[in-house]
């Protein structure tokens, strides 16, 4: 199944899909106890890096600034635009 310090190479499509595996292998109750430790271990750490891809995504969005006639003036980042500081 591989050890969780791989995951920081992986895509988050990469990831993501390594985590359904995981949750299908869960789901199906076919691995043994140790095994289903392991596995919730690894996906555990796949949903972090998942969420920290994300996160990383998040923070490069850019809000259009408009003047009082819709022209667009510039931009923002999306912290700004979702209301923050």
């Amino acid at each position: 199944m591989g050890n969780t310090s791989d995951i920081a190479s992986l895509s988050f499509e990469e990831a993501l899909k390594a985590l359904e595996e995981i949750v299908r292998r869960l789901e199906s109750g076919e691995a043994p106890l140790d095994e289903s430790i392991d596995l919730y271990a690894r996906g555990d750490a796949l949903r972090a890096h998942c969420q920290k891809r994300l996160d990383a995504a998040q923070a490069r969005i850019e809000a259009i600034v408009t003047d009082g006639q819709g022209r667009a003036i510039g931009t923002k980042p999306f912290d700004d635009a979702a209301g923050g500081a």
